[in-house]
């Protein structure tokens, strides 16, 4: 019923059976919008959130899924500026990916400032002081070039081709692209260091402050190497879960590789970082405050295991398996290695912000803990589930992989 709307050329399920794939996530979105309703008209005592955590799940997400969308600014950056053209066969999911992850970061922001129609204030009031005014203006801007990018991909739709002005704009806007790709790399790139710097300089939560390094705390460079490491690993594993859902192929499999090998040098080298900060905090951030690294992990829920996971299983065994030849060739260790960089990254915000609020910060202090409520975790699902909607509906209408008719069995039969 909808075969008019599909590229020509590209073989996607009936409608019924794609329908059928839509509604669980339409029910979470459902869900999450229901959540949502509660929060806007009654308030955010729906959460957990108190004063002791002002910063909560939503938080956590708006960190993590920042980070993972960085493929599409590095991406954008090899391909356009780098002339790494074989990643064009991923940049179109890295576009929606990227698009994706920061417009729900921003509609979950939207809730958890409590006052979303006051959210110009971020902007006309700007504290120029905070990084965080930093971070409100490089991520609105970067969401608004992440949208003029998106929209080559669907202006190349077949049913726009005779729309006046169409084929215009897409190859006007396509000669901007290496313009659009320096200026998301640049907005980007400080946003993401950003995020860190903020826990950086929190003098009284000596769990997340670190030294500077220049005019900033180590902890602006660590977000920003995270964030590179993780973002080509994310987009590979969105290519490989559409493959395997579409039972195509989508892109020679040797950029499924070297997207792994870029992500193991990068994670190598945030894991050197990060050790070489951590030792730092413990011999010599941490005593000049008065305070022993022992004290911060005394706590079962956050016990040593916290860092060792966050060095190793999530560290240092990523980078070994994305590093070794013979096992990039190997599918299920390059999904592993993938999988792993993706979730430590997720879990590194998760620790900075969670822990850095539990530990205590006075002797007469303790340790506390804070669990989201239902609407919280239902804001999440809603995120997650409008990015599968998005992503599923871009995939279906739209041609995000220019090599994907040839790679098909049947594209050289007569």
């Amino acid at each position: 019923m909808d075969r008019h709307l599909i590229p020509r050329g590209l073989e996607r399920s009936d409608l019924p059976r794609f329908l059928l794939w839509l509604l669980p996530w339409v029910a979470v979105s459902v869900w999450g919008g229901v959540a949502a309703k509660q929060l806007f008209g009654d308030g955010l005592y729906h959460t957990n959130m108190d004063n002791r955590f002002a910063f909560g799940l939503w938080i956590i997400l708006d960190l993590a899924i920042i980070a993972l969308g960085a493929g599409a600014f590095f991406l954008g950056f090899l391909t356009y500026l780098m002339r790494r053209h074989e990643f064009k066969q991923v940049l179109n999911t890295a576009v929606i990916v990227g698009f994706v992850c920061y417009s729900g970061a921003i509609a979950t922001l939207a809730i958890d400032v409590g006052q979303p129609i006051r959210a110009w204030f971020a902007f006309w009031h700007a504290n120029v002081h905070s990084m965080l005014t930093e971070v409100t203006f490089c991520i609105t801007c970067y969401l608004l070039v992440l949208a003029i990018e998106y929209v080559p991909i669907v202006l190349k739709h077949r049913r726009l081709r005779g729309v006046p002005g169409a084929l215009v704009l897409e190859f006007n806007l396509h000669r901007l692209m290496v313009v659009f790709a320096g200026v998301g790399a640049f907005l980007s790139f400080f946003h993401q260091g950003s995020l860190g710097g903020m826990f950086g300089v929190l003098n009284g939560r000596p769990f997340a402050f670190r030294e500077g390094v220049g005019i900033w705390p180590s902890t602006f460079f660590l977000f920003i190497m995270s964030a590179i490491a993780a973002g080509p690993s994310f987009i590979m594993l969105i290519v490989m879960i559409v493959s395997k859902f579409s039972r195509k192929q989508l892109v020679d499999h040797y950029i499924y590789s070297r997207l792994g090998r870029i992500s193991g040098i990068l994670l190598s080298a945030y894991v050197i970082a990060k050790l070489v900060d951590t030792l730092v905090w413990i011999f010599v951030t941490l005593p000049g405050q008065g305070f022993d690294a022992a004290e911060f992990y005394r706590n079962e829920l956050f016990g040593t295991w916290v860092l060792f996971l966050e060095l190793t299983v999530f560290g240092l065994l990523p980078a070994t398996i994305l590093l070794s030849r013979k096992r990039l060739e190997r599918t299920p260790w390059l999904v592993a290695g993938a999988f792993l960089t993706c979730f430590g990254v997720a879990f590194n915000r998760f620790v900075f912000t969670l822990q850095t609020l539990s530990v205590p910060t006075m002797s007469f202090d303790r340790f506390m803990i804070y669990w989201p409520s239902w609407q919280e975790w239902a804001v999440l699902a809603g995120v997650v589930s409008y990015g599968v909607i998005l992503y599923s509906l871009s995939f279906r209408y739209l041609n995000l992989f220019p090599r994907e008719r040839e790679l098909q069995p049947s594209a050289g039969r007569p």
